[in-house]
């Protein structure tokens, strides 16, 4: 069996002490490091990041008060906060080891130990070690996506209003929400604000798209993995329910969650802890959960769709989105904001918008919804030219009346990158811009899909 992790180092100036440890973790670790000195520790510490330390207490001879230890401990919480320090203590300085522990190592074995409990405690320290900085990781990267979010939730119709009432009451309880809407509605927005609200704000929101996960991989990126769980694990992973520990996991498009896996979330959820791909043992989760999909009420009523246990594990409180269309009113609102957002960010001219033109725009049906929005007040942005905009500076396609994408013979253009835009758009509009359906019928996963979009400006 390969090694779990890669370097254990044992400080101690007992030769015979650091041997048996050695033996005791040859099988546990790639490679181990002997130091008879922890001073001979700093400098490794400059150059490596071992996965355990093994540190003993007292280093001078009739030395037994544990103060030069302690000290080196402090230095080693100092240089890597999330080092996995495992002290080594005779029988008769257990409360010495404890200290230690409120200083911030992870366990402590006394002398003479068990190889079983040396092994069980420093595995612990160290999947501990590996686990904090995964979630560190993966919190940071949301932190940044959740930083750099530019859309607030904009609107002051009535039915934006109830969403915002919806929002104030749930988000500071713990009750799992749903959110219904159509693609572009601003989902993830609601669901970053009940986050902010709630009493986990504290911590970044994680996200998973569980509509653009690999079915091969769903387990892995929900629960987590131990090294040589399959093929191509080669390390430990944290996963997503974890990564959320003490704040909000949010399952975007959890409705295009296969039929089959979705029972393996429904345990999850109801015994609130979760068991890593490859691990024996189940780790306990505190996660709240704000799931959204874009598969209407009737849809989600389908068992052979979606199981009735889960949605109601889901869907305590239920937030439904209007499309664009149902609150034309904020239009304005709206492309005031991004026409705004973007012009600072190209560095543009402000320009206003003739009444005409905002009729226009206010009379569209937008069936890309906010989304679709934005990315047309970015267009125009930079397309215009004069002291005003114009319709013709935002891309508004009316829909097709054909009720499937066209052959190739009926292109307008040999140019492919033309032809892949104009069969994409079309079956966006065909499936009104909803990306599971429209991924499916162009015979592409929804992550190809949306980087072909991103692609061509869509």
């Amino acid at each position: 069996m390969a090694p779990s992790f890669n370097l254990a180092v044992v400080v101690d100036d007992d030769p015979d002490i650091a041997l048996a440890a050695r033996l005791a973790l040859r099988d546990m670790f790639e490679r181990i490091e002997t130091l008879s000195s922890p001073n001979d520790l700093m400098p490794l510490l400059k150059k490596d990041s071992p996965d355990a330390i093994l540190l003993d207490l007292n280093f001078e001879r009739a030395k037994t008060d544990g103060r030069e230890g302690l000290t080196f401990l402090g230095r080693i919480m100092d240089e890597d906060p999330d080092a996995a320090v495992v002290i080594i203590t005779a029988h008769g300085a257990v409360s010495i080891a404890v200290e230690a522990i409120k200083r911030g190592a992870s366990d402590f074995v006394a002398k003479p130990w068990s190889n079983e409990r040396l092994a069980a405690t420093v595995r612990s320290a160290a999947a501990l070690r590996r686990s904090r900085i995964d979630a560190r990781v993966e919190r940071s990267r949301v932190s940044e996506l959740a930083q750099g979010s530019e859309t607030p939730l904009i609107g002051k119709s009535p039915s934006m209003e109830r969403v915002r009432t919806l929002i104030e009451r749930a988000a500071p309880t713990d009750a799992n929400v749903l959110i219904l809407g159509e693609n572009g509605t601003g989902k993830e927005i609601v669901a970053r604000e009940i986050h902010r609200l709630s009493r986990r704000g504290g911590h970044p929101m994680v996200a998973i798209d569980l509509g653009a996960t690999n079915e091969t991989i769903f387990e892995s990126e929900l629960f987590g993995h131990v090294k040589g769980a399959f093929t191509g694990a080669a390390g430990e992973r944290i996963g997503r329910l974890k990564a959320a520990d003490q704040s909000t996991l949010f399952l975007d498009e959890v409705g295009n969650l296969p039929l089959h896996l979705q029972p393996k979330l429904l345990t999850a959820l109801e015994q609130r802890q979760v068991v890593p791909v490859g691990a024996n043992r189940p780790v306990a989760i505190d996660v709240r959960i704000v799931a959204a999909t874009n598969l209407s009420d009737e849809q989600l009523a389908d068992e052979k769709r979606f199981r009735q246990d889960l949605l109601f594990r889901l869907n305590t409180i239920e937030i439904h989105l209007p499309p664009l269309r149902a609150r034309r009113e904020d239009i304005p609102l709206l492309l005031d904001h991004y026409l705004a957002l973007f012009a600072r960010k190209y560095d543009r001219p402000a320009r206003l918008i003739p009444p005409g033109v905002l009729d226009v725009l206010v009379r569209h049906d937008w069936p890309g919804n906010v989304r679709a929005l934005r990315h047309a007040a970015e267009r125009a942005v930079i397309m215009a030219d004069g002291e005003h905009y114009r319709v013709e500076d935002f891309p508004l396609p009316s829909r097709p009346e054909a009720t499937s994408v066209p052959a190739p013979e009926s292109a307008t253009s040999l140019n492919l990158d033309q032809f892949e835009r104009q069969m994409i758009e079309r079956a966006l509009r065909m499936h009104h811009f909803n990306i599971s359906l429209a991924a499916g019928e162009l015979g592409l996963s929804r992550g190809a899909l949306y980087r072909r979009m991103e692609k061509h400006g869509l």
